[in-house]
Order: C-alpha cells, then sequence, then structure tokens
C-alpha cells in the first residue's frame, strides 16, 4: 500500500504521457486522412492513384451501352413523362392554329428538357473538377433562356427578350432562393441554417452593380437628358454591356481562383456527391442533343408567344417575365432545393444568386452585343416599371442575406414578394406592346 501511494504521482505521469501520445497519433492519423482527401480531389492525385491502381479512377470512368445510357438519362427521371409532348406541340401546330394550347404544349415540353440540360452539364463537370465544371455551369446553366433569347432577336423580338432576361432574374432571386430557404427551413426546423456571409454580401453587390447598369439608360431615356436624342441611349447600353462582361469574366476568375472556402466545398461536394453516372463523350453528345431540341422547340415557342397572349387574354409581359422563366429555371429550382435540404445553403445560393449574376451580368450585356452584331437595337433601358421592380426585388433579397442565416421564414417571404411581383405583371400592360 505505501509503495502504491509512493508511485501514484509517477502512475498518474506515465498515464497521463500515454494518453497524450495517443491522441497525438489520432491528430497525426485525422491530418493525414483530411491531406490525403484533399490531395486526391486533385486531377494530379486522381492519375497518379489511377496508374497506382493500373486501372481507371474508381467511380469515374462510366461506360454504358446506348440502351443503359438511354435508361439513365431518359427513364430514371419522373420529370421526363412530360417529354412526349413537345413532339405532340410541333403536331398541334400544324394541325390548328390554337396559339394557346401549341405554347402550353411547347412550355411542358421544354421543362424536363431544361432540366436534363442541367443533369448533362454536371454529369460533364465530374470529370473535369470543379473549377473547369463551375465554368461549364456558368456556360450551360441558362442555355434554356440564351436560346429563346437569341431566337427571339433573330425575329426582332427585342422586348420578349428583355422581358425574358428580367423574368429569369427575378425567378432565381425570389422564387429559386425563397423555395431553398423555405424547403431547407422545414427539414431543419430545430436549427437556423447559416451560410458565407461575405459571399453573400459581395453577390448582393454584383446584383446592384447590375441594376446600376440598367437604370441608368432608363434614367437618361424617361429624363430627356440625352446629348443625341435615340442614339445617346444604345451608345451608352453597349460600352455599359461591354463594361459588364469584363465585369463578370473578373467575377468568375475571383470565384474560382481566389477564394480558398469556394473552391474546398466545391471540391469535397464534387468528390462526394457527384459520382457521374455516365461517360464523359455519353454527357457530351446528350448536351447536344438536349440543346438541339431546346433550340428546336423554343424557335415554336417565341412564334406562339403573341398568339398565346391573345388566346389567353393575358399580357405578353406576363408570359415572359413570369411563365418562361419558370420553365428555363427547372434545374435550378431542383438543384437549390436538393442542396438547402442538405444543410449545404452556400451551394443553394451559389446556384440562385449565382444564376441571377450570370444572366445580369453575362445573358443581358450578351444579348446586347448579339443584337449589335445582328443589326438589332436592344438596349438596356428595360423601362421604368421593370428596372424599379427589379431594384426592389435586388433590395429585399440583400437584407435577407445580410445576417448570413436563413430559416423558413425568410423563405416564406422571398416566395410570397414573387407572388406579389407575378400579380404586378398580370394587370402590368407593357408600353411597347399596348
Amino acid at each position: 500500500c505505501l509503495s502504491l501511494v509512493e508511485d501514484a504521482a509517477e502512475h498518474a505521469g506515465a498515464i497521463m504521457f500515454a494518453i497524450k501520445d495517443k491522441l497525438m497519433e489520432f491528430d497525426d492519423e485525422a491530418e493525414h486522412r483530411r491531406l490525403f482527401r484533399v490531395e486526391t480531389n486533385s486531377p494530379q492525385r486522381k492519375a497518379v492513384f489511377s496508374l497506382e491502381q493500373g486501372g481507371s479512377l474508381p467511380g469515374k470512368t462510366t461506360k454504358n451501352s446506348v440502351i443503359q445510357s438511354f435508361k439513365i438519362v431518359i427513364l430514371s427521371n419522373k420529370l421526363n413523362l412530360l417529354l412526349p409532348f413537345g413532339p405532340l406541340a410541333i403536331l398541334v401546330h400544324y394541325l390548328t392554329d390554337n396559339k394557346g394550347w401549341f405554347f402550353l404544349l411547347s412550355l411542358l415540353g421544354i421543362t424536363p428538357l431544361a432540366e436534363r440540360l442541367g443533369y448533362a452539364t454536371e454529369q460533364l463537370a465530374c470529370y473535369t473538377g470543379p473549377t473547369v465544371g463551375g465554368l461549364l455551369n456558368a456556360t450551360f446553366g441558362n442555355v434554356t433562356e440564351l436560346i429563346i433569347s437569341i431566337i427571339a432577336l433573330k425575329n426582332g423580338m427585342i422586348r420578349v427578350v428583355q422581358l425574358t432576361l428580367l423574368g429569369s432574374i427575378l425567378s432565381n432571386m425570389l422564387l429559386v432562393l425563397g423555395c431553398s430557404f423555405f424547403c431547407g427551413g422545414i427539414v431543419f426546423s430545430r436549427k437556423q441554417q447559416v451560410f458565407d456571409k461575405g459571399n453573400a454580401v459581395l453577390n448582393s453587390g454584383m446584383l446592384l452593380i447590375a441594376v446600376m447598369s440598367l437604370l441608368f439608360p432608363t434614367l437618361l431615356h424617361y429624363t430627356h437628358s440625352e446629348v443625341h436624342a435615340a442614339s445617346s441611349e444604345l451608345v451608352l447600353s453597349r460600352s455599359t454591356s461591354c463594361i459588364m462582361l469584363v465585369a463578370y469574366a473578373a467575377y468568375l476568375f475571383f470565384q474560382l481562383k481566389s477564394q480558398p472556402s469556394f473552391l474546398t466545398e466545391s471540391e469535397e461536394t464534387w468528390d462526394d456527391d457527384e459520382v457521374p453516372e455516365i461517360s464523359k463523350w455519353e454527357a457530351i453528345i446528350w448536351l447536344l442533343i438536349f440543346t438541339a431540341w431546346v433550340s428546336l422547340l423554343s424557335g415554336y415557342l417565341v412564334d406562339a408567344i403573341e398568339g398565346a397572349s391573345v388566346s389567353w387574354n393575358v399580357p405578353i409581359s406576363f408570359i415572359s417575365v413570369i411563365l418562361l422563366p419558370i420553365v428555363g429555371n427547372a434545374a435550378e429550382h431542383a438543384g437549390a432545393i436538393m442542396f438547402a435540404m442538405k444543410d449545404k445553403l452556400d451551394l443553394s445560393l451559389g446556384v440562385a444568386i449565382g444564376s441571377s449574376i450570370q444572366i445580369s451580368m453575362f445573358a443581358v450585356p450578351f444579348c446586347v452585343v448579339i443584337s449589335w452584331m445582328m443589326g438589332e437595337q436592344m438596349d438596356l433601358n428595360f423601362q421604368l416599371f421593370e428596372t424599379a421592380t427589379l431594384f426592389i426585388s435586388v433590395i429585399v433579397v440583400a437584407f435577407f442575406l445580410q445576417e448570413g442565416t436563413s430559416n423558413y421564414f425568410k423563405g416564406l417571404m422571398l416566395i410570397l414578394s414573387y407572388l406579389i411581383v407575378a400579380a404586378s405583371f398580370f394587370v402590368h400592360q407593357d408600353p411597347d406592346q399596348g
């Protein structure tokens, strides 16, 4: 007993040193695992791992037969039940003169195509990594709206282009983000979801810059302060569009190269969740097929807008601002809500707000430049009512993002704000089309 008492201090010290050494081993092993996981996210480490294993990257080389690829891409998604409405719409177009039915069937037919475009882009991004994948998503994320806009420009429907792009911005900011906050808040009702406040504030600033670029040509028009009537407004719009394209390129570079937190989360999500179901060439082929099919249906859809407006007795502004963007943003809706329900709000904001920034800072000025090349005169004067609606919506979203937290109440308020916008355009007669 006396020996035990005398050696108690030594025993205690030995035990503490043993525990400390064991904890250090655990820390070293955890750090090793973390470093190994980060390294395996890089293309170089994946290539080395592939060579070491004497084969291809596990889970990254999926080769399917034509029938298997068709089953995965077409038959695995319930939304694809709407695909037959596309051919049916073309059939109705040639058999009847009912523009209302034709427009409705075309909308239903394009909805799954827009979602599948997003799916094919995500599958291709699995093979390119998060950086190139981000560029692919930026290019094809809103390809439906761009196709519709370019076809409308070709037909001289400049006002439809402006309203459709405006509607895409409003839909992503209010409806997509609102649904994400609401669904995420319902799933995680016992806690407050958080996201990167700094990145959210940056995105809000980008949206305000986009509003500023639309506001100045509008103010110039309504204050009648042009140096050269009719031409100054167009010159300002074209020069501003070129500046916006440069700003968007700088924004992409900053997001993809200069923000470690953004890249880290993208790499983790890409490594954990984005396991490809089809091969790289299958993704490219399906991407081309869906883009061609969307282009074909969009041509018919644009031709039927005016007829549908007369048939339904609904303003063209409502069809362009509300109905068309909801169809084009089907993929964004699904993706943003899915990420929010997995408590990955930063990715939800990247989809919703990032898409709004892409439309306002890239698609809008891109269409202005394209119309310039076509000999058309599209400008950034979106009219007073539309510009004011966008400005107020950006302010509302910025206020909800400034705390860096979300819940179902904020989501509900954004959804209700979108319903107010929809009701406003339902009773708004566009001056250029009245």
